[in-house]
């Protein structure tokens, strides 16, 4: 109904583009994670591990499942926050072309992302995490991952229920387990550097395109059940908040998750499943170049994973966590084959991510990760060599968190981490060497990759 109505009125969509655009900005220097910490006047380790970043703690679930409306105190806080960061982008050989307009083959220092939020709580029971983001790659403002929730607790035939409703713009968003794909290591990564060319739809095909309702529940700490659907923005609404458009969902796509968490001597491990479904026409231009979804059959992509986590929180001095993702996708690609874009009808992708993590005193951390991407050979849709989307590596990091505890400087006010990663490919679209046929090997795409990441 929502998207209905925007797409039958160009009035509402400038008005809300406008005002959106207009807020971000008046918004002053701030950021999610101190505006957080300003209202339940804990320290930033209190809900994220390293003091900083998306990675929770389990009281960190806690207040994002409570609708980020748990607070101390009667002052009110204004919920406005900002994040930016800088980096540097180092491939082992320069790359064929530039990765993006305005900037060179290799050594690229970038602006990567400046961020703007409304985080906080806005009622007893209501609450949001709003993200608006320029990046100079793409040089544009544009609306980024974005949820608002209502959440209650209540008990029910002898049992604890903590439940809510939550709205927003990318599946898996509103989940509360590094495991996720929205959440998932790494949580900073270069976006001028090769990745793998074939994911799972749930990394990120949809995110910001689409707007969906979910109801979940924390039954008695253990049990986390949630369950809802998305549909698509209309073209028109995504190109006025300045959004790329990778086609339309088609009715609407269930979205599921099952996990189970608890406590463990120092810490707790989470288990879970993940289901997604979704159907996508594709994108085209209509005669005055506005992206439009073309009529037609559309492809079906159906996520299934399973996944588990483990922490050891101890004392906070010495800090351990663990995570593993596994996600298959069946593909059935009935209108990218009928217009030659695929040698097969059905495909398949899988994504395997493994990592883990040592924080010393929530300052200084280093985590290692694997990560192995795999389907089916097709010639037409991949355009390798071997039509292979197999890519396999890993990546390790250092990081330095200066502040984010309670005796951090100006605490809560500000909050850094600095990083360095290095990202390499035993294996690169279905092979080590020659790939692409013009003698580029894999370890070429071997990426050195340092970031400043800040938050006021």
């Amino acid at each position: 109904m929502f998207t209905r109505w925007l797409s039958r009125s160009p009035a509402l969509r400038a008005a809300l583009a406008i005002a959106f655009l207009a807020a971000a900005g008046y918004m002053p220097t701030a950021s999610a994670v101190p505006a957080y910490a300003r209202q339940t006047h804990q320290p930033c380790t209190s809900c994220h591990i390293g003091g900083f970043g998306p990675q929770l703690t389990p009281f960190g679930r806690l207040f994002k499942l409570g609708g980020y409306t748990m607070k101390a105190g009667d002052q009110s806080n204004l919920p406005l926050s900002a994040m930016l960061v800088e980096s540097y982008t180092h491939t082992a050989t320069s790359q064929p072309t530039p990765p993006a307009n305005g900037f060179n083959n290799n050594n690229n220092l970038e602006m990567q992302q400046a961020s703007i939020f409304v985080a906080g709580r806005l009622s007893d029971h209501i609450g949001m995490f709003g993200q608006a983001t320029y990046s100079e790659n793409g040089g544009q403002l544009g609306w980024d991952n974005t949820e608002v929730r209502y959440a209650r607790t209540t008990m029910w035939s002898g049992h604890t229920l903590m439940w809510g409703i939550t709205a927003n713009n990318n599946p898996t968003l509103s989940d509360v387990f590094n495991t996720a794909p929205a959440w998932q290591y790494p949580y900073m990564s270069s976006n001028l550097a090769y990745g793998p060319p074939a994911t799972p739809a749930l990394y990120g095909a949809f995110a910001a395109q689409v707007v969906g309702v979910t109801a979940y529940s924390l039954i008695d700490n253990h049990w986390y059940v949630e369950g809802g659907a998305y549909r698509a923005l209309s073209p028109a609404f995504l190109s006025d908040i300045n959004v790329g458009y990778g086609g339309r969902i088609s009715g609407l796509a269930p979205y599921a998750r099952l996990a189970y968490t608890s406590p463990v001597k120092g810490g707790d491990f989470e288990i879970g499943t993940t289901f997604f479904d979704a159907h996508r026409g594709l994108p085209g231009t209509d005669a005055f170049g506005r992206p439009y979804a073309i009529p037609g059959p559309t492809d079906n992509f159906r996520d299934i994973g399973v996944d588990g986590s483990y922490q050891f929180l101890g004392t906070g001095k010495h800090i351990f966590t663990a995570n593993a993702s596994y996600i298959h996708e069946q593909q059935r690609l009935n209108a990218t084959y009928a217009s030659g874009g695929s040698s097969n009808l059905s495909n398949s992708v899988n994504a395997l991510n493994l990592n883990g993590s040592y924080w010393y005193e929530n300052t200084w951390g280093a985590t290692a990760g694997l990560f192995r991407n795999t389907g089916s050979a097709d010639a037409l849709l991949y355009g390798s060599v071997n039509g292979s989307p197999d890519t396999n590596g890993g990546i390790v990091e250092l990081n330095w968190n200066p502040f984010g505890k309670a005796t951090s400087f100006d605490e809560p006010w500000i909050n850094l981490r600095v990083g360095l990663q290095y990202t390499f490919y035993s294996k690169f679209e279905g092979a080590r060497n020659n790939y692409d046929g013009t003698g580029r090997n894999a370890s070429d795409n071997n990426t050195t990759y340092l970031y400043l990441w800040t938050a006021f």
